[in-house]
């Protein structure tokens, strides 16, 4: 005999303080748990974006990322002999060769923190038009100016239009304010691609060279070109979204694992507090429990309705947690991207499988917290419940 789930939903709220509190224990954890997700999922999403599916980014093989990576001229130039590569209405390719650099900034909440400074050049905007100038103008080639990230003014002293950046010697001028659509482009300095290597007397020796692909289904003969020239063995092409997806795993990585291990760490309380409840449930309701097995309900059914007590509060707990993380996405934070070791605004970020993944660990909390519980209620002896009375 099947006990009606109304019973269930009754007991649900009679114990209105004791439930509210568990259900506020679920909802903290799984509110930090989805947080983590989110996080580490703003950071690949804010990277992905970065790239595009019809760009090629050249770097050297041993490089760990653009930072690490030289391509000398000469290699420039056998790539500029490429097919496959696109020009624009002047029948100029379109290619930018880039160093890019490092430096220090003062951040307007306190402290030191690294800034990425890329070269680019003239055909930059063909090659990323997801890059919009919105405030001020483009910096003149040959001088010592910069266009600046919209994430950069927002969080850097000094980085506003008009203002002086001082790095390899000399001051830079900030002229206009760029906004690549929440990538990670967001987060950088741009100016001269050929003004920055000579600060830095770089000769011709660049970080990286990006190209534009003629077509986008291109890539595969233009990757058999590529590594059929010997004179280019030592470097590598991929994907431009495809490079700055894989420069993200290593920090999302990290963060899943640190954030998860602490998050178990804090379900242990969750746990133990949905065991109380479901102990607390167990002996006020003693003298019910014998009733019901008086008349005919079997140990299995005394046990499902109570298991499913946890579940409901562990579930209700876990919906709560995720509405109140879904708020995060209105928030920016930055943090040490590992692969430039220069600092990355991006934005929490919720997806259906951190949704999923979140219910899923409110779930195990419930069936972790309620199992011992509903096997000792299903287990009492009928004569001794009914003299609890």
């Amino acid at each position: 005999m099947k006990i009606p789930f109304k019973y269930t939903i009754k007991n649900f709220t009679a114990r209105k303080l004791t439930t509210f509190i568990t259900i506020f224990g679920v909802a903290l954890v799984v509110f930090v748990f989805a947080a983590v997700l989110m996080m580490a999922y703003g950071i690949q999403k804010t990277l992905i974006a970065t790239g595009l599916p019809d760009n090629v980014l050249i770097t050297r093989k041993a490089a760990n990322g653009e930072i690490s990576s030289l391509v000398d001229g000469e290699t420039q130039d056998v790539i500029r002999t490429l097919s496959n590569i696109a020009v624009n209405e002047e029948g100029k390719q379109i290619i930018s060769k880039e160093p890019v650099v490092i430096i220090n900034l003062n951040k307007i909440s306190g402290g030191l923190s690294n800034v990425t400074v890329r070269g680019v050049s003239e055909v930059i905007f063909e090659l990323r038009p997801q890059v919009k100038i919105i405030e001020g103008k483009m910096f003149s080639v040959g001088l010592r100016e910069l266009i600046v990230g919209s994430a950069v003014t927002e969080r850097f002293k000094g980085a506003r239009i008009g203002d002086e950046v001082r790095f390899a010697g000399d001051n830079w001028k900030i002229v206009g304010v760029f906004d690549s659509d929440g990538s990670g482009f967001d987060s950088e300095m741009w100016g001269d691609s050929r003004a920055l290597l000579n600060a830095f007397n770089r000769g011709n020796t660049v970080s990286s060279v990006t190209i534009k692909l003629d077509n986008i289904n291109n890539f595969k003969d233009f990757k058999k070109n590529f590594e059929f020239d010997r004179r280019l063995q030592q470097y590598e092409a991929k994907i431009e979204q495809q490079y700055f997806e894989e420069q993200s795993e290593l920090m999302a990585n990290f963060i899943r694992v640190l954030g998860i291990f602490i998050t178990v760490i804090f379900s242990f309380g969750a746990t133990i507090g949905a065991t109380i409840t479901m102990y607390a449930a167990v002996a006020n309701r003693t003298v019910e429990v014998g009733v019901l097995r008086a008349l005919g309900y079997k140990r299995r059914s005394i046990l499902i309705v109570f298991l499913i007590e946890s579940l409901v509060i562990a579930i209700s707990g876990g919906i709560i947690g995720i509405f109140l993380a879904s708020f995060l996405q209105f928030f920016n934070i930055s943090t040490l991207n590992f692969g430039s070791f220069a600092e990355l605004s991006f934005s929490f970020s919720i997806s259906p499988s951190i949704i999923i993944s979140s219910l899923i660990f409110a779930v195990l909390m419930g069936i972790i917290g309620g199992f011992l519980p509903s096997i000792r209620a299903a287990r009492l002896n009928i004569v001794n419940a009914l003299r609890a009375a």
